[in-house]
């Protein structure tokens, strides 16, 4: 089972931002990565909708055995991870917007959070806020759009320029000086992000953390790869365009196989 792969999923290509820290943290695990690209984007959908895509990914996964599966999107994340973790033995680990980092992190103890509807209404996001909001003020902001635009090839476009600064812009009045990403897609955005913010804001997102806590699991549970003779492979599943992934990941060295498969 050591050198079975981790299963990673998303809603489309998001994911491909935890898929690269996780790749780079472990260059000795192999991975299978899902994009769900055909229903995104999740956060508007109903909960038991996403509950339903998040099953299907899950079962494919299984099916494709691997070891682990990362629940690389926020908005399934948020609605779906203890549904799927009562379901299946297979471990889950999830991601949720870096709320604690940034209450950390933050001087002017004011932060914003840029996220979807799906994971700004849901029950784990409202309790993670909650948690740590003691003394801050949080500003939501939902990010509608943004994931089409992405999924679509359209990270560059006018219209991104324009929903960018339609979103962040107003929430600078407010004094922040942390911008928690709440979508694995949005990561992608950073650079033209900080066009916006300047470098006074810390943009905080959560890829490193769940690398880190997949290595975590994977050595707690004795099932990383430690066969000094094998050779990890790559591969990544689509059910829509697979262009907008070669484009994502055009200046990443990792070799790995491309599949354009229906699941």
């Amino acid at each position: 089972m050591n050198t079975n792969p981790i299963g990673i999923f998303d809603s489309g290509v998001g994911g491909l931002s935890i898929w690269k820290e996780i790749t780079t943290l472990l260059p000795d695990e192999s991975t299978i990565y899902l994009a769900d690209s055909a229903n995104a984007p999740y956060g508007d959908k109903t909960q038991e909708e996403i509950i339903e895509l998040c099953i299907k990914n899950t079962e494919k996964l299984i099916s494709l055995d691997c070891k682990i599966i990362v629940v690389a999107c926020n908005t399934a994340t948020t609605n779906a991870i203890n549904i799927l973790r009562k379901k299946y033995t297979i471990p889950f680990i999830g991601i949720e917007p870096a709320i604690k980092p940034a209450r950390l992190q933050t001087k002017t103890n004011s932060i914003g959070i840029l996220a979807t509807k799906g994971t700004l209404n849901s029950l784990l996001f409202a309790q993670t806020a909650n948690k740590y909001m003691d003394g801050i003020k949080i500003i939501e902001i939902e990010g509608k759009g943004l994931v089409s635009l992405i999924e679509t090839g359209k990270i560059h476009s006018p219209e991104m320029t324009h929903l960018l600064y339609q979103y962040i812009h107003p929430i600078l009045q407010n004094n922040i000086d942390c911008l928690v990403l709440g979508c694995t897609h949005y990561p992608f955005l950073i650079p033209q992000i900080k066009k916006i913010t300047g470098d006074t804001i810390n943009i905080i997102d959560s890829g490193r953390a769940i690398a880190k806590q997949t290595k975590a699991i994977l050595i707690s549970q004795n099932t990383s790869n430690n066969i000094s003779n094998s050779s990890p492979a790559h591969k990544i599943y689509s059910n829509l365009n697979t262009e907008i992934i070669k484009t994502l990941l055009n200046n990443h060295s990792l070799n790995f196989d491309l599949i354009l498969e229906k699941f």
